[in-house]
């Protein structure tokens, strides 16, 4: 598997940063946002998801877990 790039890991703490500040939201809103595809948003909500950062308590939409993180 390829390392992440740098441009890639900013992109997803951002959308961290998003959802953590508007509640929450869509992947369309998130890919409207950055001017990004869906599908980009997806890869990285999945990557966020899997490490416990982000949930979907319905279909489509995302908001921030309870997991303390430490961004920088």
């Amino acid at each position: 598997m390829n390392r992440p790039s740098t441009r890639m890991l900013d992109r997803i703490k951002s959308t961290y940063l998003f959802i953590k500040t508007e509640g929450t939201v869509s992947t369309t809103q998130v890919a409207e946002e950055f001017g990004i595809t869906d599908r980009t948003v997806q890869r990285d909500l999945r990557v966020l998801e899997y490490n416990g950062l982000v949930c979907s308590p319905c279909r489509g939409k995302w908001k921030t877990t309870e997991k303390k993180v430490k961004v920088s």
